[in-house]
């Protein structure tokens, strides 16, 4: 098995690998020699799918040149298919000294490893049988927004061991349950591999809806039944067939505006100490952060290896796990080249053109909390927006604010005053069925091997984003 690593400015890199032991005893740390265009390699002929590794990184350790390396530090493996365990949250976690007076600016040498989650060889092997995407059109589509643990967590005819997992999202009272509401589309709060708080766990809290993300590629470990290290891998892909079989689709709440370290004086889990500069927006000083998002950091977009990482981990849910789309959480931030939010940046157009992730449904929540953020009715084609002035208006209808009904009907026939500014009228059933299409493949991988044969010639382009109801 092969192990690869982007790091533009580190000098040197180890693999460590782990037993199985609570907290992982370090068994091995061998030196990463190989170093083609900046991503670091190695191969490891005997690696099998229950290996637990992780990585150091090093090279200099300059807050106010924006690095942050510390070999002290173990690193989880940013396209990591499965994590085992929490991070339990210790001194030894920050790469600075947590209460000298320099803050970030001093170094801390412990070994962090024994607090750190690891990442996990996971195996690949599926058997999806005739799983088919429902391909439910947009004009009946009915989303459902769940949470994985919340759905079942106290649902009294689901097995109490399936509670608040994967698995008992499936099982028939659930499956049952979300017939009978009629709905064509689950929409899963994140269920990539997230970090509860520091600050929360200190107060007895925890991060209940997961919008604190640490692995692209890695589903939620503490949502799985299954016992067996990287069973959670198993366990999403049946949740998705089964969904499937009952005619529903899986759309995901993704997170990729920021991650779980937070600000200047965050842990170091990842992407920090792996090349802080790349990874993450700073500011002229290099030693703080941009914020867009309100959690201390922002990707950096502007990267291309970065750019690669969410463009990858958006096929690999595709390709390997079958999903059928996406909800962005603060989509503004990822459309922002210097500062401004572009239309015609780099993130819309990679996504325009590749001949995956164009195919599936694509959702934004059209704003953040930058200047200038907040761009409903602004998203390209293919696009479908949350609307936060529909949200707003049903609210005051509801609650009998007056002056509402005439805005209310605007809202609710389609809000031509955002979404119509180019004269074209809203998409509706016949428009979507006569559009010619050069194929339509039944299943993910078709899309892959259709693109590779190069017979793949682009979807035809909405005349303009949708609106959702939040």
């Amino acid at each position: 098995m092969n192990f690869a690593l982007f790091s533009e400015y580190a000098t040197g890199v180890d693999l460590c690998l782990f037993d199985h032991r609570p907290g992982g005893h370090q068994i091995a740390r061998m030196a990463v020699t190989e170093n083609t265009d900046h991503v670091w390699h190695i191969y490891l002929p005997e690696a099998r799918p229950g290996l637990r590794y992780g990585y150091r990184v090093h090279g200099p350790y300059g807050p106010e040149q924006g690095h942050r390396f510390n070999p002290a530090k173990l690193l989880l493996d940013p396209y990591a298919r499965a994590i085992d365990g929490p991070v339990l949250w210790s001194e030894a976690l920050f790469g600075y000294t947590i209460g000298d007076p320099a803050e970030d600016l001093s170094r801390d040498d412990r070994d962090s490893a024994p607090s750190m989650p690891k990442s996990v060889v996971a195996d690949t092997a599926f058997t999806w049988g005739d799983d088919r995407p429902p391909r439910v059109p947009w004009d009946q589509t009915i989303i459902y927004e769940v949470h994985v643990k919340g759905f079942t967590a106290r649902h009294p005819d689901v097995p109490e061991a399936l509670r608040g997992t994967y698995a008992g999202l499936v099982t028939p009272p659930a499956l049952e349950y979300l017939r009978q509401l009629g709905v064509t589309a689950v929409e899963l709060l994140p269920i990539h591999q997230f970090v509860t708080d520091k600050h929360l766990q200190d107060r007895g809290l925890s991060n209940y809806w997961g919008y604190n993300s640490i692995g692209f590629f890695a589903p939620e470990i503490r949502y799985a039944a299954s016992r067996q290290l990287a069973g959670q891998v198993t366990e999403f892909k049946t949740t998705v067939k089964k969904l499937h079989e009952v005619g529903i689709e899986v759309i995901l709440d993704v997170v990729y505006n920021h991650t779980a370290e937070g600000n200047h004086l965050g842990p170091t889990l990842c992407f920090r100490g792996i090349d802080n500069t790349s990874y993450y927006r700073l500011t002229e000083q290099q030693r703080h952060y941009m914020d867009y998002t309100g959690t201390g950091n922002t990707l950096n977009m502007m990267h291309p290896r970065i750019l690669q990482i969410i463009m990858d981990s958006l096929r690999y849910w595709i390709l390997e796990m079958h999903v059928d789309g996406f909800r962005f959480d603060l989509a503004s931030t990822l459309a922002r080249e210097l500062h401004d939010v572009d239309r015609l940046g780099s993130f819309f157009d990679i996504i325009q053109q590749d001949p995956v992730i164009s195919q599936v449904k694509l959702i934004a929540e059209p704003w953040d909390l930058g200047e200038g953020g907040y761009q409903v009715g602004n998203f390209p084609a293919l696009w479908a927006e949350w609307n936060g002035l529909y949200r707003d208006t049903v609210r005051a209808f509801w609650k009998g604010d007056e002056g509402q009904a005439g805005v209310f009907a605007s809202r609710l026939t389609g809000s031509s005053d955002l979404y119509g500014r180019g004269g074209a009228p809203p998409l509706c059933e016949h428009q979507l069925r006569d559009r010619p299409r050069r194929f339509h493949p039944e299943r993910p991988g078709d899309l892959q091997r259709q693109a590779q044969r190069g017979e793949w010639r682009g979807q035809p382009r909405r005349r303009r984003s949708q609106p959702l109801v939040e």
